[in-house]
């Protein structure tokens, strides 16, 4: 399954590439907005560029304007990312009230940049006025006078105009006159469609995930089975949470560590975000069993080979040895935006080192390889005589959450 969205970027004086709006998109065709909901639109637009295609490749480290709804203003789901790279663009239908006031007041004081979409002055709207950066006016639906008497209105030598929808060079050169500091429209670029693979969760997952985040307190163990039984939930979280704006300067080794290191407010916006966008699937059921069953064998083989204390970084290593089937990408690709450690990346990429052994294991046992069994388990004699019964412990694990579905092996 693809991502959509559509970037245009944002110029300076100059002409030099300043920001980028990301606009909703359904498909690669469809270059023009699409949706009813903005809730949806907007969450979409933030999981397919920070979750699936990834900042890096839309906007090569510039900010991203995005379009704010009050809901997801209110909720202030924009925290979630980093404050460097998110312009919070505030829709031209929300009503600057004492509400809407307070969380911008906040999240400027959190450093984020803070945009009026397609601006027209009224007073109620000064003490908004007080908190944003930038004034976006649509120079399709004003008239030249309008356009230069709203810097007047506004009257703050702090807050920027950017003039959008320029679509020839007098009008440029009318806005630069104007006192205008930034420029969007056709003149300068259409919207252009990025497209990016998407991993799925499925629906039941995402109906746990708010079940649980809706719980007065997060319960890390139920979390953490949830991210267990879906390696989309996980990629994404581990991707997220490798951002180098977060800085974190150790690997991260489990999904209870990385839900704690994001901290419980943070986790429990990042899930909500993540359980609003509704994403399908386009990858078999056969592959998603197959991952799940291999990452419970390598979990279960983990204290056999004396590494009990790891059992959650071997689950990990099962889980993803298939993460370039899900993705379609080369699987080293993949790796290095994980921040999961050298000995599974080893072991997923080389068979490397004990874990390699083990998921070279898990793989010739899943796919009844005998002679390359009975070739791992020489050198892994301590999980001889109970590796029949734990691949039937692995098969009724997978069962549970897959009931009625044929599993691995």
């Amino acid at each position: 399954m693809q991502a959509f969205l559509a970037r245009q970027p944002i110029f300076d004086k100059d002409q030099n590439v300043f920001a980028y709006e990301l606009l909703y998109r359904s498909g690669v065709k469809n270059n023009f907005y699409d949706d009813a909901d903005g809730d949806h639109a907007t969450s979409s637009v933030l999981t397919n560029g920070f979750l699936s295609i990834g900042m890096e490749t839309i906007t090569r480290g510039k900010m991203a304007f995005i379009n704010f709804t009050r809901n997801l203003l209110l909720k202030e789901i924009a925290t979630v990312f980093p404050k460097e790279l998110m312009g919070v663009e505030i829709l031209q239908d929300v009503e600057p009230d004492a509400e809407v006031v307070a969380t911008c007041k906040k999240l400027k004081q959190a450093g984020y940049t803070l945009v009026l979409d397609d601006f027209v002055f009224r007073p109620e709207f000064t003490p908004l006025l007080e908190w944003v950066d930038i004034i976006k006016i649509n120079f399709i639906n004003t008239d030249s006078e309008t356009r230069k008497s709203v810097i007047q209105q506004v009257n703050s030598k702090r807050i920027r105009f950017l003039a959008e929808k320029v679509e020839t060079h007098a009008a440029f050169r009318q806005a630069v006159e104007m006192g205008y500091t930034y420029f969007q429209g056709y003149f300068f670029a259409e919207p252009e469609i990025v497209a990016g693979q998407v991993l799925a969760a499925s629906k039941m997952n995402f109906l746990r995930l708010l079940q649980q985040v809706n719980q007065p307190e997060l319960d890390f163990d139920k979390l953490e089975e949830i991210f267990k039984e879906d390696v989309t939930l996980t990629y994404k979280m581990l991707r997220y949470i490798n951002s180098v704006y977060f800085g974190f300067p150790n690997r991260i080794r489990s999904i209870r560590q990385a839900l704690t290191l994001i901290g419980l407010q943070e986790a429990k916006k990042w899930l909500s975000l993540i359980a609003m966008s509704s994403m399908g699937t386009d990858k078999s059921e056969e592959l998603v069993l197959t991952s799940l069953s291999r990452a419970h064998l390598c979990e279960l083989l983990a204290p056999l080979v004396g590494l009990k204390e790891r059992s959650s970084e071997f689950f990990l290593m099962g889980l993803f040895s298939l993460l370039d089937a899900f993705l379609d990408q080369p699987l080293p690709d993949i790796l290095e935006e994980l921040p999961i450690s050298d000995d599974i990346k080893n072991a997923l990429v080389g068979r490397h080192g004990l874990m390699g052994e083990v998921l070279k294991l898990a793989i010739f046992y899943e796919k009844g390889d005998w002679d390359q069994v009975f070739a791992s388990v020489s050198k892994l004699k301590s999980v001889e005589d109970q590796l029949p019964e734990l691949f039937i412990k692995t098969l009724e694990r997978t069962h549970q959450i897959f009931p009625g579905q044929r599993l691995a092996g």
